[in-house]
């Protein structure tokens, strides 16, 4: 009997291929074909809602879809983020990816994504210390907050359509009013 090995593939080879791609310990998802319009909405919608919380905040930032290197073969693409920082100029606006963990992640759930998002993204996003781990589905219209404590992953609270939740990111707090990210 033959013995089958899979290629692993680092940030190395990544950086050399086509398109947008996550490595996750050496394996390649593909991210196409491109989200749908519904999936774009709503995360445009998070992504305006979350700067307008921070524009007073000078040491937290919110971004989207950014390649966040976590290790020789890891990178992910979360969906929307906030990343906080004493220097981000330097500790990342001077960067071309994300080099270290950032505070909150949104995950924006499809059917080709759901499953790495729920099992291998939060496991990831666990091990790396991300304080909340948001995952939107826009089929039931909820939305899971986990927030890390002790080192796991607790769910801070569900909300169907709507609902207020405050995150705490040390210097500054962002609200986010979830009745304002579906349309």
């Amino acid at each position: 009997m033959k013995v089958k090995l899979l290629p692993h593939y680092t940030v190395e080879d990544w950086e050399r291929w086509e398109g947008r791609w996550e490595l996750i310990e050496g394996i390649p998802y593909a991210m196409s074909p491109m989200p749908t319009p519904k999936h774009q909405l709503i995360s445009t919608n998070i992504a305006r809602l979350l700067a307008q919380e921070l524009e007073e905040c000078e040491k937290c930032i919110s971004l989207i879809s950014i390649d966040w290197v976590i290790s020789e073969d890891t990178v992910l693409e979360p969906d929307n983020l906030i990343v906080c920082s004493d220097d981000l100029e330097k500790d990342l606006l001077s960067k071309k990816r994300l080099e270290f963990p950032p505070v909150v992640v949104f995950e924006i759930l499809s059917p080709s994504t759901r499953e790495k998002d729920r099992i291998t993204k939060f496991q990831i996003y666990e091990e790396q210390g991300v304080k909340y781990y948001v995952m939107v589905d826009p089929e039931s219209e909820e939305v899971e907050v986990y927030q890390l404590k002790d080192g796991k992953y607790k769910l801070a609270g569900r909300f169907h359509r709507s609902g207020e939740f405050t995150f705490d990111l040390g210097t500054c707090r962002a609200k986010l009013n979830f009745s304002k990210i579906w349309r």
